[in-house]
């Protein structure tokens, strides 16, 4: 899936990636995790239910690593832009806390029963999609911020400070909603 390390990166310490995909505990210095790649994958859920990157239109920079961890901001999506059985999942794997993140067999799990138990759920959000593509389609293209980026790069600028911002209720390594 996704990694927070640079492949031939030798120093642990330096986390890579972009930024909205990459789960609060790494950017706070934790070590890279199968939780994590559930954590990415949540935000795929999004893009692909979407059609947006997540957090498009604000900077990809120390502001957004703090509201990620410490504020726990997620990007947005309701109903009837996606099916409630999708939108749970999503919320789930983008849980702020690794611990209570679904693992890849339950994840497998909830996927095959989408199609079997929500059917009537991914026609009607398909049938709204369809049914708005045109307003949809003109909001949906917003312009990006010039400092989102898409690219991988080296995020230890932007989350060095994270600890030190910790609020009272919240382990540093330890974000729990």
């Amino acid at each position: 899936m996704l990694q927070s390390r640079k492949v031939d990166n030798i120093d642990e310490t330096k986390i890579y990636g972009v930024m909205p995909y990459v789960a609060p505990e790494v950017l706070r210095g934790s070590p890279y995790t199968k939780a994590a790649d559930i954590y990415s994958f949540g935000m795929i859920m999004y893009f692909v239910a979407t059609e947006k990157q997540p957090f498009a239109n604000c900077a990809h920079d120390n502001l957004l690593a703090l509201d990620i961890c410490n504020k726990r901001i997620r990007p947005e999506i309701n109903e009837p832009e996606a099916p409630k059985c999708y939108i749970d999942l999503m919320k789930n794997c983008l849980d702020s806390n690794p611990i209570n993140r679904p693992n890849v067999a339950e994840v497998e799990k909830l996927i095959k029963q989408f199609y079997s138990n929500n059917e009537d759920q991914f026609k009607e959000a398909e049938e709204y999609r369809l049914n708005n593509n045109d307003r949809i389609g003109k909001n949906n293209y917003s312009i990006t911020h010039t400092e989102a980026i898409y690219t991988s790069r080296l995020l230890n600028p932007f989350t060095k400070d994270l600890p030190k911002y910790a609020d009272d209720n919240t382990d540093c390594l330890d974000c729990a909603i």
